[in-house]
């Protein structure tokens, strides 16, 4: 079975968006996580040297789920309108990569996010869902994210695209997963 790329029915530019889209943004998310959470599982199974993993929502199994990740996560060059697009919404001139990340996996990203948040929930007593709608210039405004670190929200979807670049450029290894959960586990206020 093929990988199927998750379809978002919306723009994803949070900020431009009226907060009554930011809410069905947040139903649709948490709507079509199992879903995609099952699509996951499958695809990572299609492997034959994950044929057996079990998404148990267990911290252990982020370990076996990066490794599967490793050899999906990739780059592609952006055009020179992509790039000077980027440019254009820069506060501050800075280096604009020359690459970004697959179509694929970003998909893939957002449904690790979205397995990734059930395994801080399943696991880590006082965690539950939020979405930020107060201040337009928060980094996490109208993005699903997990409360239960005191003041700083998690934001998974946001922390696997960021290992997902990491993973992508050789800069960070399939461990990364288990290390961003157990770093957010002693962030974790009672």
């Amino acid at each position: 079975m093929a990988y199927s790329i998750i379809q978002p029915p919306f723009m994803l530019k949070f900020r431009e968006m009226p907060k009554a889209e930011l809410k069905s943004y947040f139903r649709w998310f948490m709507k079509v996580m199992p879903e995609r959470i099952a699509e996951l599982q499958i695809a990572v199974r299609e492997s034959p040297s994950h044929a057996t993993w079990v998404g148990d929502f267990s911290p252990e199994s982020l370990d076996a789920l990066g490794d599967w990740f490793v050899g999906q996560a990739e780059e592609r060059a952006r055009t020179i309108e992509e790039i000077e697009t980027v440019k254009s919404t820069l506060t501050f001139p800075i280096t604009v990569p020359g690459e970004q990340l697959t179509t694929r996996t970003f998909s893939l990203a957002m449904d690790i996010g979205m397995y990734f948040s059930q395994v801080v929930l399943n696991n880590l007593a006082g965690t539950k869902w939020d979405q930020p709608l107060k201040n337009a210039k928060f980094a996490d405004y109208g993005q699903p994210v997990i409360m239960g670190f005191g003041t700083v929200p998690l934001n998974p979807v946001r922390v696997v695209l960021s290992t997902a670049y990491g993973i992508a450029s050789k800069e960070q290894g399939g461990r990364r997963l288990r290390e961003l959960f157990d770093t957010w586990a002693k962030m974790r206020k009672p």
